[in-house]
């Protein structure tokens, strides 16, 4: 089971990464600002948010001790904080001064790793601050990166699709074509996994891309022996791309979140899904598993982090069911609807509607009368509280139902007055002129947009209208 305990929503645009430590949680946005919360109550610190970047703030991370956060932007810079009280420590500038996309610690010593959007990569030394290592990949843009356990390798994703395999001297030692359209995020357990044919340890690796899909790899890393990467397997739960994914402390599940506005949890040692989590109302950015403890943070366009508590002992039938509700939640039987109440956090509710026989076409007539007068709730609050949760399910049908080449890639939304830009995508104009208002980037692929104008797409748009009124009928 999946709770979800708590939601943050202090930022005032798009949530693009979010972090933890043993004891912290720090997100960071579009809107300019890094904000640190405390685990114990999900407070914000008093020393948050953090300010000193120019634009969006891209990625967030702490070393492995906590002490110190990294924060990274499109201003061409990496900032090192101190955690216990928020003081700037460093202004780490990229050469060329490309926005900085992504910034990872590697395991104690502490060094830290930046990628850009010109492809430039470097190492940076902690205390002193200063540039040990410099690279840059063949093609595209640094979209992703992760450790070895040990530190002494590391991994790159690009726009290009590649990943890449370096050691700490930056040397390229392994390249693979891994996502059309190109990478988005990857992650590298710190479990090993024996691999029976040949006695080595190998780790797991997530990655995930524009091609909608989260692949999983065996990768052997030895100063004696090089590098190996080895495919293991595609997941394909996602019905758009694959912003985000990150494997939990065990290695045990791997978390992944989407355009399509969900987040789905894995086992990983059988891809099977445990939890598909559909409360985001736009793009899911970034998934993160706290290091000692049950807890999932997720972040989303929608600008809210919500924090998840996994029981991991109870059954994931609710979330199953709710995954399933996309299809035909008018066919679910009393014993869905009952799932559906406990993973909506509405348990209290389960033997009121057996009672009344409410199966899934029951549940989708449900009103604020009949919640009243027929089921006999009196407070206000919880029919309020039902009704939210059924009309939720209820835009989720008619999401799925409506063809995806009508939805804006930005709000996931139908579109009103579709545009095209000049990456050759069409979007919902106010999305994409709110859009380019902060940022000079395709929203599909990332790279810069050669210039700003938008043609008014009226084929589309007539397309939209006629698909409207067969709906009408």
């Amino acid at each position: 089971m999946a709770a979800l305990i708590h939601t943050l929503a202090d930022h005032s645009d798009d949530v693009n990464c979010c972090a933890f430590s043993s004891s912290r949680l720090a997100t960071c946005s579009s809107d300019k600002t890094i904000r640190v919360y405390s685990l114990a109550d999900f407070s914000e610190l008093p020393y948050s948010p953090l300010l000193g970047h120019a634009y969006a703030v891209h990625c967030c991370c702490f070393s492995a001790s906590g002490r110190l956060l990294a924060s990274c932007s499109t201003d061409g810079s990496a900032a090192l904080w101190d955690s216990r009280d928020g003081r700037r420590l460093a202004v780490l500038q990229q050469p060329g001064g490309s926005p900085v996309r992504v910034c990872r610690f590697s395991p104690e010593p502490a060094r830290l790793l930046a990628g850009a959007a010109d492809g430039s990569l470097v190492l940076w030394g902690v205390r002193p601050w200063r540039a040990c290592r410099s690279g840059k990949v063949k093609d595209g843009s640094l979209m992703a990166c992760a450790f070895s356990p040990n530190g002494n390798f590391f991994v790159t994703g690009s726009s290009s699709g590649d990943l890449t395999i370096w050691d700490d001297k930056m040397k390229c030692l392994y390249n693979e074509k891994a996502h059309d359209l190109g990478v988005t995020c990857c992650d590298i357990s710190s479990h090993p996994v024996s691999d029976s044919e040949n006695g080595f340890e190998y780790f797991q690796m997530a990655s995930c891309g524009q091609d909608n899909q989260l692949k999983l790899w065996l990768i052997l890393f030895a100063d004696f022996l090089g590098v190996e990467l080895k495919y293991k397997c595609t997941l394909n739960g996602h019905s758009a791309p694959v912003l985000a994914c990150a494997f939990s402390c065990d290695g045990q599940m791997i978390v992944s979140g989407s355009v399509d506005k969900c987040v789905i949890i894995y086992e990983t040692s059988t891809g099977n899904t445990l939890h598909t989590l559909s409360q985001h109302t736009r793009y899911v950015t970034t998934c993160a598993f706290a290091p000692h403890s049950h807890l999932l943070a997720t972040g989303s366009m929608d600008k809210t982090v919500h924090i998840w508590q996994l029981d991991l002992k109870q059954p994931c039938a609710g979330d199953t069911v709710e995954n399933e509700s996309k299809v035909a939640v008018e066919d679910w039987s009393e014993d869905d609807v009952s799932a559906w109440l406990r993973a909506q956090d509405l348990s209290d509710f389960v033997g009121l509607f057996k009672m009344n026989n409410i199966d899934g076409k029951e549940l989708l007539n449900l009103t604020k009368e009949s919640l009243a007068n027929e089921l006999k709730i009196e407070s206000l609050g919880l029919r309020s509280k039902v009704l939210q949760k059924i009309e939720e399910l209820r835009m989720t049908m008619i999401s799925v139902s409506v063809p995806d080449e009508f939805l804006c890639p930005i709000t996931r939304e139908l579109m009103k007055d579709p545009v095209i830009a000049t990456d050759g995508y069409s979007y919902e104009r106010e999305a994409m002129e709110n859009w380019i208002s902060n940022r000079r980037s395709s929203p599909m692929t990332n790279l810069p947009l050669h210039s700003l104008m938008l043609t008014p797409n009226r084929t589309l748009k007539m397309a939209i209208s006629r698909w409207l009124e067969t709906q009408q009928k």
